[in-house]
């Protein structure tokens, strides 16, 4: 699901967040000139450049201050064997993710210090198959976001965000280079679990606990740093789990600086990715930390159904997570029609029910009305300890549970027997009107059971 960026029709009159004003508002004043003559674009380009030496100068003193390994292009190339296709992992908007194999040391710097390989994730700034315009219109946003990236990861420090170990900034004859390097998270991302490109599907108790993960880095952004951060992308593709399964949050390009004191919200252009950004930033432009509420509700309900929030190849009716859902909520009974279908009734019916009210909750209509993320994580843990565990440590379906997937066994049998009833009123239909298509005296194109249109 891509990722989208159009303006509301406001301007950003002051620096909301942004990590470098510059760059910010140089962006705003180059997209407006794109469409100029291609003497005009190499001019900006020139500008482009004196500009990415002043962002560099500023990552080189935030570097210093957050011990972030600092990579040549050469040794990211040599990592991924040439950048090779067969070690590719991910494709965002702005470029492809490599597993490689890096060095870095231990305790330092210093040449005492002891050095060690890591398996890491290696994201490139794409560069080709765009022509000149778009090409620069790609690279000015696409550095942008490898900007926030760099100043987010490099400040931020917890065990629900995935680590960023260094990055690469190199302008030369063979043009603008931008790499980041990550943590290697080895079991993908939820997306991936979630939409069945990984075989066994996640136990009901992971996804209650990836969600408390989640939360809990979310939590930490809003309310436990000197500073708001609002992560503005939530969404299953950069919730990625490590070899333990827990959750990390990954790709900080769209984070922005939450309000200064005083103020209730920052107004800014509308970026995200559709289906999880909260209704009054999409209508207003106006940000806050609640926004990101909205898209934790969403995520939920994927955990809860095993659907994307939005599914084009789905019949019309289905194809909105949110909108699919409604009539389910309310009633036990229907909620278990919506549950994942890989779950096979491994499940807790009453943790799914309040998983389900918990989403609600994220997702009202007025913002202040939603929870903060730290009364999110605690109301995820209360779930989780009241889930039933067996002595393996999975849940277990309690008997509310039992009796449910019983009555839609039933409810399946009773189904089939109305479908075979109904095949066999059509094969009478198809019967008859064969022996009577040569006489002409009945019409079966309008045909409904009980009755018989006369010609």
């Amino acid at each position: 699901m891509k990722c989208f960026h159009f303006t509301n029709g406001e301007k950003e009159g002051r620096d909301d967040g942004g990590v470098v004003s510059r760059t910010t508002s140089k962006v705003s004043s180059w997209a407006r000139s794109l469409s100029m003559a291609s003497s005009a674009l190499d001019a900006r380009r020139s500008e482009f450049d004196s500009d990415s030496r002043d962002s560099l100068e500023f990552l080189t003193q935030r570097r210093r201050a957050n011990d972030l390994r600092v990579f040549t292009f050469a040794e990211l190339k040599t990592a991924t064997r040439g950048f090779s296709r067969g070690l590719i992992v991910g494709e965002g908007g702005f470029g492809c993710v490599y597993r490689g194999v890096v060095t870095v040391s231990e305790c330092g710097n210093g040449p005492d210090s002891n050095s060690k390989k890591i398996d890491v994730a290696i994201k490139q700034l794409d560069r080709n198959g765009f022509q000149a315009c778009s090409l620069f219109i790609v690279l000015i946003q696409g550095h942008k976001e490898w900007i926030n990236e760099v100043n987010f990861l490099g400040v931020v420090k917890h065990p629900n965000l995935v680590t960023l170990v260094g990055y690469c900034a190199e302008d030369d004859e063979r043009g603008i280079q931008r790499l980041l390097v990550y943590e290697l998270m080895r079991n993908k991302s939820l997306e991936d679990h979630l939409l069945a490109r990984v075989a066994s599907p996640l136990p009901w108790m992971a996804r209650l606990k990836i969600a408390q993960d989640t939360a809990r880095g979310l939590a930490y952004l809003h309310e436990e740093m000197d500073f708001q951060l609002i992560f503005r992308d939530l969404k299953t593709s950069n919730i990625l789990l490590d070899e333990d399964f827990n959750a990390k949050l990954s790709d900080f390009g769209l984070a922005r600086q939450g309000p200064a004191a005083g103020l209730s919200h920052i107004s800014t252009s509308v970026v995200g990715t559709v289906g999880y950004a909260a209704p009054e930033y999409v209508q207003t432009g106006k940000l806050t930390a609640k926004s990101d509420v909205w898209s934790f509700g969403v995520v939920l309900y994927e955990l809860i159904t095993g659907r994307r929030a939005l599914e084009r190849n789905l019949p019309r009716s289905e194809q909105k997570l949110l909108e699919w859902v409604r009539p389910y909520v309310s009633d036990s009974k229907k909620l278990r029609l919506i549950l994942d279908p890989r779950l096979e009734g491994q499940y807790c019916i009453k943790s799914a029910q309040k998983l389900a009210s918990l989403a609600n909750k994220c997702l009202m209509k007025q913002p202040k009305h939603r929870p903060k993320m730290s009364a999110v994580v605690e109301m995820l843990g209360d779930i989780i300890g009241e889930a039933p565990l067996g002595d393996d440590g999975a849940t277990q379906p309690d008997k509310e549970t039992e009796e449910a997937e019983v009555e839609t066994r039933e409810e399946v049998v009773s189904c089939k027997q109305e479908t075979y009833s109904r095949k066999g009123d059509f094969d009478l239909k198809e019967m008859i009107s064969l022996r009577t298509r040569s006489i002409g005296k009945l019409d079966w194109r309008n045909w409904t059971p009980g009755t018989v249109k006369l010609r």
